[in-house]
């Protein structure tokens, strides 16, 4: 009995995000819709109906049963809602030739035109190339422009054939990467739109507003007075009694004008009443700052979901619940209750921690370094992180995007759509949770090196994310950042009046992959002129203890003149005669003469009364310490090394037989696979794969040796065995007495293998993290694979781009270069079996683990000289949202 079940291979209920930014969620039709399939079809206009029945068929009961509680094997539906009305059909009857499927779409005409059509098509296709139809077949009238628009531009190879008055559509199903852009495109669109009121609002409506000194929903209505929002704001509580000298009201109906965002803030028991009051009166962002949902239990997640059903089956958005709020500067926005205004700036700043954003608010104003909205995600039932980055994306008042994370909902959305934007913007995060928990439970090689923390760093390295360790760390990149030019290079230039700073931070800097390069003769005869003889040119430049303000205007532009250095760090530690004020203002106006800046400028001038105001400005990027300046300096450098890196692409790979692979994996139970169905999944990638015989004897496996011709390996046969943990393996024997040795100890059945001499011995593998699905091992290999450790890991799918720097990472790419005097292995066959790995596992994610130990790499080629399989029905998605 195999893992597959006739169960729809994607959620088969799921909530889209239409163009306009509304929401709707799609679901199979069961049998008490007949009525209200019915109903639907007698709203749609005479126009609607020709098109959709080729003609003015008359629609009734034994028109809408076949759609009714689809089997998804021979025919497949789905119906959008309008709150609990039927606003859209799409359908699919398979044909004799089976792997196609004719297709039909039907939308109320009130709603036409706002991408519905299109995003059924997506989520069906879906379902329906999940059960092996390969092609949807659609019979479009000619006029009927809108739907030949909606299959031509959604991203599907598409075929158009006009014969007889009809127009034949064919797509093909197989993802493509024009589909996931397509895709990707709309819902950037539509995300960007739905999220509009939350930073936009024209009118605020805060829930629970009490007049009442101390309460949170009073507070935060204050906040919203006090920073003198653009739009109006309106007190909404059971009394009517006036907040702040505002009139208030009872409800958000009394209000009787629109109200595009409603914050909430009253005992969760009270949340879904007032939620639901508040989209009955057109409200489409909701701020749910109340607690007592997911974060309480399995009764406050049920809370939570059915506030989520609410806010879904009104086309509206959700913030939070258990958040503290969001400020925006744009419009003056103070929608939270925390104590302060929101300094205004150019940082876009995303929190999961409300306390931890509080903190953050308070040392950024201290800083002087600016926000252009700060949103606090909660438990993020609905608004997440990657809606966030889409919004921002776009945001003209938004340079840097700054996250604070506790975990992922979808990494591999993340993954995309942080690579995209952090093309435009840098993007600094910061991870809480680092963990091995998940090693100590693996069972293979490749799992056991893995574990979420390397899931986590591959999804940052590959999307340009740059990653702090500590809260410090994250202000001070995103400081930087904000204020300052991207470096050329990792070259600086180090500026002191005391030796020992200086080297504390020129050992900083190379601990920070920065450089401190000579100085060009020039600068060196510059500074020689304004120095004293005593003082060092060198870098770092040491002016010694006497330099003043003056010494720091002159030598600061010599440095930034040379074409050697990409970067400058001032060091200043106040002596008598010279203050931090005097020395910051010099900095300050120098670079400021220095015209169009090209070079970023750090400053730490380490001083009894803090940093001086004078830094506060944005001329200079000012820290506390010297190596605080290197450790932002070196992520600045990071960033703009990753924006040099070629984009890469996902190649077409030749030899592969996708459907001989799923037949197989389908077809098996889960666990480990024996090694003859795991030599027919690999073959099916094109792995190369060591020649070997299996044998049930000791004389089967003499008569094998003697094909094969010695040297040989034996091994077990036994599915999914650590051989050499277990002494299932022997390896280099020469004659039939080793081997009978050997077989003795090792038991029938046997693997029999030509002895593979003279490369590099890699471990290859793949492991769907449960979170961030599969992902892409490569390390030293052998018998010490997991003591020498060090394998590198990426997300798939994997790029020409990601496997090239694979292959070239670490100890791995040591060994793959030619290791003391060894010649080098081939490094384009590593990274062909890297890209089919990708390959196969994103086309199976029931593979749950993966481990090739050891791939031999030679100067000739690579080949697969062991390899195990781990089969295992696939987790099934928790959430609807699908972008």
């Amino acid at each position: 009995m195999g893992i597959s079940a006739l169960e729809p291979p994607v959620q088969a209920v799921s909530d889209v995000v239409l163009r306009g930014g509304t929401t709707m969620r799609f679901r199979p039709p069961e049998i008490g819709d007949a009525p209200s399939l019915l109903e639907f079809f007698g709203r749609l206009s005479d126009r609607s109906l020709y098109l959709r029945f080729h003609g003015h068929a008359a629609v009734d009961e034994r028109t809408v049963e076949p759609v009714l509680e689809p089997d998804w094997i021979e025919q497949g539906a789905l119906v959008g809602l309008e709150g609990d009305r039927i606003v859209a059909l799409a359908n699919y009857v398979r044909l004799r030739d089976a792997g196609t499927a004719e297709v039909a779409f039907a939308v109320a005409d009130e709603l036409q035109g706002r991408g519905i059509a299109t995003r059924m098509l997506e989520r069906l296709a879906a379902l329906a190339n999940g059960f092996g139809i390969e092609e949807f077949l659609a019979e479009v009238m000619p006029d009927n422009s809108a739907m030949l628009h909606v299959f031509a531009e959604a991203g599907f190879e598409t075929s158009r054939v006009t014969e007889a008055g009809t127009t034949e559509v064919r797509l093909r199903l197989a993802p493509t990467d024009l589909l996931v852009s397509r895709t990707d495109e709309r819902d950037h669109v539509a995300v960007a739109a739905s999220l509009q009121p939350f930073f936009s609002p024209a009118g605020i409506a805060v829930i629970g507003a009490s007049s009442r000194s101390g309460s949170i929903g009073g507070e935060l209505f204050r906040n919203v007075l006090r920073g003198e929002f653009a739009g109006v704001a309106y007190p909404v509580n059971r009394s009517g009694e006036p907040v702040a000298g505002v009139r208030a009201y009872r409800s958000i109906a009394e209000i009787g004008e629109p109200v595009d965002l409603a914050v909430v803030c009253l005992p969760g028991d009270a949340v879904l009443d007032a939620a639901a009051e508040a989209l009955s009166a057109g409200v489409r962002a909701l701020c749910v700052i109340s607690a007592g949902f997911a974060e309480t239990g399995s009764r406050g997640r049920e809370r939570q979901e059915r506030l989520l059903d609410l806010v879904r089956a009104s086309g509206a958005r959700l913030l939070g619940p258990n958040c503290l709020g969001i400020a925006v500067s744009g419009p003056r926005l103070n929608a939270t209750f925390g104590p302060n205004a929101l300094p205004p700036g150019n940082v876009g700043f995303s929190s999961q921690s409300g306390a931890l954003g509080l903190a953050l608010l308070e040392r950024a104003a201290e800083r002087g370094l600016g926000l252009s909205a700060f949103v606090s995600v909660g438990n993020k039932a609905d608004v997440s992180s990657n809606d966030l980055l889409e919004y921002w994306e776009d945001d003209t008042n938004t340079a840097v995007v700054l996250l604070y994370l506790e975990s992922f909902g979808n990494p591999r959305k993340f993954a995309r759509v942080a690579r995209r934007v952090a093309r435009r913007k840098p993007i600094v995060a910061m991870k809480a949770g680092r963990t091995a928990a998940g090693a100590r439970a693996a069972s293979s090689h490749t799992a056991a090196l893995a574990g979420s923390e390397a899931a986590v760093d591959a999804l940052f390295h590959q999307a340009g994310v740059l990653r702090a360790d500590t809260l410090e760390e994250l202000l001070d990149i995103t400081s930087l950042l904000a204020a300052q030019p991207l470096p050329r290079g990792n070259r600086v230039a180090i500026l002191t009046n005391a030796g020992g700073l200086g080297i504390l931070c020129a050992d900083a800097c190379e601990a920070a992959g920065l450089s401190l390069p000579a100085l060009s003769k020039e600068t060196i005869e510059g500074l020689a002129s304004i120095l004293p003889s005593e003082a060092s040119a060198a870098n770092p430049v040491d002016m010694l203890g006497s330099a003043t303000a003056s010494t720091y205007a002159a030598a600061l532009p010599l440095l930034l003149g040379d074409g050697s250095v990409d970067a400058v760090i001032a060091l200043f530690v106040p002596p008598v005669m010279t203050g931090a004020d005097e020395v910051a203002s010099a900095i300050v106006r120098s670079v400021e003469d220095a015209g169009e800046k090209k070079k970023p400028v750090l400053a730490c001038l380490i001083s009894a009364d803090g940093t001086p105001a004078q830094l506060l400005s944005g001329i200079v990027a000012p820290f506390s310490y010297p190596e605080s300046a290197a450790r932002a300096l070196g992520r600045a450098a990071e960033r703009a090394e990753w924006l040099r890196r070629p984009r890469g692409r996902v190649p077409k790979l030749g030899n592969i037989d996708r459907r001989a692979a799923r037949g197989l994996v389908e077809s098996s139970s889960e666990g480990w696979l024996d090694p003859d169905l795991t030599r027919r999944l690999l073959t099916s990638y094109g792995l190369p794969l060591v020649a070997e015989r299996r044998v049930e004897s000791v004389d089967e496996a003499l008569i094998a040796a003697e094909e094969i011709g010695y040297p040989v390996v034996l091994k077990t046969a036994a599915a999914g065995v650590h051989k050499t943990e277990t002494g299932g393996v022997a390896i280099d024997l020469r004659d039939s007495e080793e081997i009978r040795e050997a077989a003795h100890r090792i038991g029938a059945p046997f693997l029999v293998q030509p002895m593979v001499r003279n490369g590099v011995e890699l471990l290859v593998g793949a492991v769907q993290d449960p979170v961030f699905g599969p992902l892409i091992a490569l390390g030293p290999g052998g018998t010490l694979a997991e003591l020498i450790g060090d394998a590198a890991f990426r997300l798939t799918p994997l790029t020409d781009f990601d496997a090239q720097e694979l292959v070239q990472t670490g100890k791995a790419g040591i060994l793959l270069s030619g290791f003391r005097g060894a010649a080098p292995s081939d490094l384009e066959a590593v990274e062909d079996l890297l890209l089919r790995i990708s390959q196969l596992a994103e086309d199976l994610p029931e593979v749950a683990e993966l481990d090739l130990n050891p791939v031999i790499a030679r100067s000739d080629g690579c080949v697969v000289v062991d390899a195990r399989v781990r089969i295992a029905a696939t987790p099934r998605s928790a959430t609807l949202k699908t972008w």
